[in-house]
């Protein structure tokens, strides 16, 4: 009796391991899937379709070692195989740092497009992890079941903790994992956890298999050091972005510096000079509001900024006008953060708002002259700073002769995105215009800025009056007549944002990279 009673708490508790070797397996897993996107940012950017090529792979990888991993358990696979997938998966995260050094430069001087990239840098790195970390559910599920007869109660309890475990990898490294300790650190770590895991399954592992996994893993190790595998990309990583400072000094303009985020330069600051802007774009709607405001009151207009970036733009105002009321509404603190620190960029005398740039703009109190919106994240457009029901916020924060100025990135010659906007802004604004610097000689991406008031029209030429000696050109009609018919594209609304479908004549290009 007394060896029934001990054999059945054995059960239990080898039950117990087995449930908590699922859950933390998932929960690992999840961790690599979300910090996937962070470990390829600096390559192909954080879009909707490395999101779509990391979830798609990742469940494809679980879902092959499910299936192999039932294969497995039917033909005696046990506690040994368990051990074996946990720690050659471990062996397989830090190989993925590995076959990211090969990847890259292959991927970089290759011409294809951000989708297919994307697609390609997931697979090399997280499909093998995935595929063995989905073998260990149905493995383990199989070894309790012979231990327990309730089969409905173990296999509903063995699905529940490896979805519990998935909830957890990606809440904690979505929320806290990624601030602290960066994605390198990270991948160290999960692979660690695996072999920790591993072990007490391969405890009646012969040592000749042992050995042969320990040198797996430090020749694995050894060639990721080799290759600086281990060193990240990134100065520092924050919430939303992988931040860089580089120089981007030049003889032709002196000592400068440019904030990266993800792969995309998002401003150049110069050291010495805060009102020289180097980004034409940047130059434009700083002549736009020259030309659209009178001299006597270009010194005291209020302005409102969604982005900061590198707070080239409102260090340029605060310079060029110091009686002007500067808001930024900067979602990422990090930004700001390093843009006082190593971007010359002093705000004691802005208003800064660390939050969401439209709830920022609804919250205000305040009517503004100029209502800037730089949020566009490379190819990476916010849905909801697009639309009609955004354009009708802002004219209402408007002062009745106010400027709307917006730049965003799309294809040339038919930047279907930019034609949406446009169209969807001249239904609550009397005057839009589109403007870019040059013309290509090729099909490219291209930074336009469109800009929106309901008093005078400006010229179809604008002249840099400060600063480098550029032009711009209004293309409204150019633009209505090249490629797909304002009457073709949709109104953006709340409700109906197709981003990625007007996008993508870029993103099915190598331009988009």
């Amino acid at each position: 009796m007394l060896q029934q009673v001990s054999s059945g708490q054995n059960h239990k508790i080898r039950i117990i391991w087995y449930s908590f070797a699922i859950f933390l397996s998932s929960a690992v897993l999840l961790v690599l899937e979300v910090v996937a996107a962070r470990i390829i940012a600096p390559y192909v950017g954080v879009s909707i379709y490395s999101w779509t090529s990391i979830i798609g792979v990742v469940l494809a990888g679980l879902s092959i070692g499910n299936w192999l991993g039932g294969i497995w358990a039917d033909k005696d696979g046990g506690e040994k195989a368990v051990g074996i997938a946990l720690f050659v998966a471990g062996v397989f995260c830090i190989a993925s740092l590995f076959l990211l050094t090969l990847v890259a430069p292959l991927l970089q001087q290759s011409k294809l497009n951000l989708i297919s990239s994307s697609f390609l840098y997931v697979l090399s790195m997280f499909f093998i992890p995935a595929v063995l970390l989905g073998v260990v559910t149905p493995i383990l599920t199989t070894c309790a079941l012979k231990l327990d007869e309730r089969t409905g109660h173990i296999v509903g309890r063995m699905h529940a903790l490896a979805a519990l475990g998935s909830i957890l990898g990606t809440f904690i490294t979505g929320f806290w994992l990624v601030q602290y300790f960066g994605t390198r650190a990270i991948v160290i770590g999960c692979a660690a956890s695996l072999f920790l895991l591993a072990l007490p399954f391969l405890r009646s592992t012969t040592t000749k298999i042992i050995v042969g996994l320990l040198m797996f893993v430090t020749g694995t190790s050894l060639l990721t050091y080799a290759r600086n595998g281990f060193s990240n990309p990134c100065h520092w990583e924050s919430s939303y972005f992988c931040l860089r400072v580089e120089d981007a000094s030049d003889p032709q303009f002196g000592s400068a510096k440019a904030l990266v985020l993800d792969h995309l330069t998002h401003g150049i600051n110069h050291e010495a000079e805060p009102a020289l802007l180097i980004s034409a774009y940047l130059q434009l709607m700083g002549e736009l509001v020259r030309t659209h405001f009178s001299p006597s009151a270009i010194n005291h207009l209020a302005y409102f900024f969604g982005g900061g970036g590198a707070y080239t733009q409102p260090r340029a105002v605060r310079a060029l006008y110091p009686e002007a009321h500067v808001s930024v509404a900067e979602l990422d603190p990090k930004v700001t953060e390093i843009a006082q620190q190593h971007m010359f960029v002093d705000t004691k005398d802005m208003h800064v708002m660390h939050m969401d740039a439209r709830a920022a703009l609804q919250r205000s109190q305040r009517k503004y002259d100029v209502v800037v919106t730089d949020v566009y994240h490379d190819i990476s457009v916010p849905y909801h700073m697009v639309t009609r029901e955004f354009a009708q916020l802002v004219k209402q924060k408007m002062n009745t002769d106010g400027l709307y100025l917006v730049n965003i990135i799309d294809a040339f010659p038919d930047p279907k995105l930019v034609k949406s906007l446009f169209k969807t802004l001249q239904l609550e604004f009397k005057n839009v215009d589109v403007w870019i610097d040059r013309l290509p000689e090729s099909v490219s991406r291209l930074t336009y800025v469109i800009s929106a008031t309901n008093t005078n029209r400006f010229p179809e030429i604008i002249l840099s009056n400060a600063g480098f000696e550029r032009r711009w050109l209004r293309i409204n009609q150019p633009l209505s007549i090249t490629g797909a018919s304002l009457n073709s594209l949709p109104v953006l609304t709340d409700d109906f944002v197709p981003v990625e479908r007007l996008l993508s004549d870029l993103l099915f290009s190598q331009q988009a990279l």
